[in-house]
């Protein structure tokens, strides 16, 4: 369970992941030493795994994103490592999660444009052996995107 004072740390680093120290430790009023110890705690914990800049998509040329609903025919171990070996060295999969329902998986996907999609499934994607099925829901507007936990 996450302590108040980290909850308060974790959140700020959440909106403003380039603060300072001194601006961090001022914000949730802590001493600068005792916040230094604190953040770096939640680093060695695997709490904080990392640092990132966010990136607008579109701006940055990726126009189209989809979900993708995989199922698999069997759930052998050996279609499953092979599946998941796959899918996560693809940079344009930003999320994959196993999930319950009628699809065993959902991804996140990004591209440029509406012929990398028809090639990243053609050749990707549709070669990968033991999937049953992938359907696609085109994003047609980003209603809401957040990374930032609820603390």
């Amino acid at each position: 369970m996450i302590e108040d004072q980290d909850a308060r740390i974790l959140s700020h680093l959440q909106r403003d992941g380039r603060a300072t120290n001194q601006q961090l430790a001022d914000e949730v009023g802590m001493s600068t030493s005792a916040c230094w110890r604190r953040v770096r705690a939640l680093e060695e914990t695997g709490v904080i795994r990392g640092y990132a800049a966010l990136v607008a998509r579109e701006q940055a040329g990726f126009a189209m994103s989809a979900i993708l609903h995989v199922s698999l025919e069997r759930h052998d171990a050996k279609f499953v490592d092979e599946f998941v070996a796959r899918v996560t060295t693809r940079r344009e999969v930003l999320e994959c999660f196993a999930t319950t329902g009628d699809a065993d998986y959902h991804l996140r996907v990004v591209v440029q444009d509406m012929a990398a999609y028809s090639r990243f499934l053609d050749e990707f994607m549709f070669r990968i052996p033991g999937i049953r099925y992938v359907r696609s829901n085109v994003v047609l507007k980003e209603i809401k995107t957040s990374v930032a936990l609820p603390f």
